[in-house]
């Protein structure tokens, strides 16, 4: 049998600063608070759209990103029907 492993690492040193200090939380305080994705320029509408079950199967079976390329086909679409 092999021996056990201890379940804390050795003991490093404390070099981390203490962020308790008054010093600290003002920085914190300060510090803007950014979550998540940027907002987008130009955001997208959620909507509903019913399409024909083989159109949705084609897109999805190329993988990921089959809405976006649902809706570059229907802005290709736009695009040329503009020009005619």
């Amino acid at each position: 049998m092999t021996a056990s492993k201890p379940s804390t690492p050795p003991d490093l040193g404390d070099d981390a600063p203490d962020l308790s200090t008054e010093e600290w939380r003002k920085k914190f305080a300060a510090a803007p608070l950014r979550r998540g994705r940027p907002p987008a320029k130009r955001r997208k509408v959620s909507t509903t759209i019913r399409l024909d079950p083989d159109i949705v199967e084609a897109f999805r079976a190329a993988g990921e990103g089959w809405q976006s390329r649902i809706n570059a086909a229907l802005r290709e679409y736009l695009e040329k029907r503009a020009r005619s």
